[in-house]
């Protein structure tokens, strides 16, 4: 397995792994949307964005142009809560979503 591979299947995985908290409204999860203002009505919405992403990660391995285009999606859904939690002016969660995000980005500049 090339080292491309190995960073598809990590960012499919947090991907995966923050989709599922989101569906299973975790409170570490969805106590900050509440405090950034994110509406009730969207957190399924971005739950199955990011699972949409995993799998494309995933069937991306086998059909490249599916990965570029679910990595390319990842990469703008995490920018976007990079923004949202800068707007909330919550510093001490920017990290959290450059974390999902760093491995989508390698993964779509290493393998695709």
């Amino acid at each position: 397995m090339s080292g491309a591979q190995i960073v598809t299947l990590v960012a499919a995985f947090l991907s995966g792994f923050s989709a599922v908290s989101v569906f299973l409204k975790a409170a570490w999860v969805v106590e900050p949307l509440v405090q950034y203002g994110v509406p009730r009505s969207w957190w399924n919405l971005l739950g199955t964005a990011k699972a949409a992403g995993s799998v494309g990660l995933l069937v991306g391995l086998a059909v490249p142009p599916i990965g570029i285009a679910a990595a390319v999606g990842l990469v703008l859904y995490f920018t976007g809560a990079v923004v949202t939690v800068l707007k909330a002016r919550s510093w001490s969660h920017v990290a959290f979503p450059i974390i999902y995000a760093a491995p989508a980005a390698a993964a779509l500049v290493l393998g695709f």
